[in-house]
């Protein structure tokens, strides 16, 4: 695959609507869990990204079939599916790989997986995983790669050690095929996770406490087929939201999912920047304060992720480049990944005002005015984040490593173009991808 890259000519006011694409943190588990039944599943509203793409050929190399029907219309039937080895070189592309433990290790009593890949965004931990599934029920070794193996899983009362979105939806998948009732406790309950669940209700699973840190799993789950559509991506939401306020235009992001915006919403807030909802529309309104708002007493605000349903980790980098772009001082706080914001060299490279303490927190003073630069992408959101800052930014900006931009955001280069961006893909895009 040839080197990718965007040109963006900065300094451009957009106007319109645009609708977020399925969520893809979302998609990822619930291609992997349509391995769990032998029936037709039809899957709707699926990001056709670069990571999607990547984990259908590994479906499709363990005996699935999976076909677009449409663009975005996934048909996925898993009648007869083998624990084959999965081609190292697909598993080091996503971390979303290591999704297919879950289904196949209850499908098939074993899986041996190659390490999994993604984002260099600091170490990711696999012990979760590995420890869940061996309160199931599994034996679990780790040399060059992973090895899975239970003749039968079995319900269990699971504390996980820490709310991983992964591991939470690896062992839910699990559950599903474990004889018994499982317990999972200290769960994560993103919006991605809810929608795992509900797919696997919708399969035939039994299950309670969906969006809360303790899901009660009944199996063995008898399942069947279903049609079910893909939620949209919050985090693309909060990417448009800052969008929209770096570049002081007027946007309508359309089916929103506003049920999921609360904390993304008061996050921006902080930064003086209000979003009106009409029906299930986001509306970002132009002329905002853009202030941040101090702290009681006139002290410094902070910004900081948490595990749901607080401000997401992966909106960090988005909000550090909205805040550059605002009046006040505001300390951002990365508690999650600790290589997440290092790509601040290229903000401050840009003009931006930004001091970074330590790999985990930043002050950001504002407003300043950023120039274009040439930057590289080291990973899905902090590609994202220097497009924002490549739009809002005076002049031509180069990005290069702009695939891992597409491995998080379909076809962003022309839906922004759509709303008056002017940012050029090199190579072009093949008309019928």
């Amino acid at each position: 695959m040839p080197p990718l890259q965007y040109i963006v000519e900065g300094g451009h006011r957009l106007a319109g609507t645009i609708a977020p694409a399925g969520n893809k943190n979302a998609a990822l588990p619930i291609i992997a869990a349509a391995l769990l039944t032998e029936h037709p599943v039809t899957l709707e509203n699926v990001p056709r990204i670069r990571d999607t793409e990547t984990l259908v050929e590994l479906i499709r190399s363990v005996g699935a079939s999976a076909e677009w029907r449409e663009r975005n219309t996934l048909a996925i039937h898993a009648r007869s599916i083998r624990a084959a080895d999965l081609d190292p070189e697909l598993c080091a592309r996503i971390r979303a790989s290591i999704l297919l433990a879950g289904p196949l290790l209850a499908r098939c009593g074993e899986v041996m997986l190659p390490p999994p890949g993604g984002d260099v965004i600091g170490r990711r931990r696999l012990d979760t995983h590995l420890l869940a599934f061996e309160q199931l029920g599994a034996t679990v070794t780790a040399t060059h790669r992973l090895e899975f193996r239970a003749t039968r899983l079995k319900g269990a009362d699971v504390f996980l050690d820490e709310p991983s979105v992964t591991a939470t939806e690896n062992a839910l998948i699990a559950a599903v095929g474990a004889h018994g009732t499982t317990y999972l406790r200290n769960a994560a309950s993103e919006p991605h996770v809810q929608d795992l669940a509900h797919f696997l209700v919708a399969l035939g699973a039994r299950i309670e406490g969906i969006g809360t840190n303790t899901i009660i799993v009944q199996g063995p789950a008898t399942l069947g087929g279903a049609t079910y559509s893909i939620q949209p991506d919050h985090i693309e939401v909060g990417s448009l939201i800052g969008l929209a306020a770096v570049t002081r235009s007027p946007l309508r992001i359309a089916r929103a999912g506003v049920e999921h915006l609360r904390s993304i919403r008061m996050g921006f807030e902080r930064l003086g920047i209000v979003c009106g909802v009409e029906g299930d529309d986001l509306v970002v309104p132009s002329g905002q304060t853009m202030k941040i708002h101090d702290d009681f007493g006139g002290h410094v605000p902070k910004l900081e992720d948490q595990p749901w349903p607080a401000f997401p980790a992966d909106l960090m980098s988005i909000a550090i480049v909205t805040a550059t772009q605002c009046d006040g001082v505001i300390l951002m706080f990365e508690k999650m990944f600790e290589s997440r914001m290092f790509f601040v060299d290229k903000l401050i490279a840009m003009g931006g005002r930004i001091v970074l303490c330590d790999p985990h927190r930043a002050i950001v003073a504002g407003p300043s005015r950023l120039r274009g630069a040439l930057m590289t992408s080291p990973d899905i959101r902090a590609g994202m984040a220097m497009l924002l800052a490549a739009v809002c930014a005076e002049g031509v900006s180069t990005i290069n490593n702009a695939d891992q931009i597409e491995r998080g955001y379909e076809r962003i280069d022309e839906r922004l173009n759509a709303l008056g961006a002017k940012i050029t893909r090199v190579p072009e895009r093949a008309r019928d991808t």
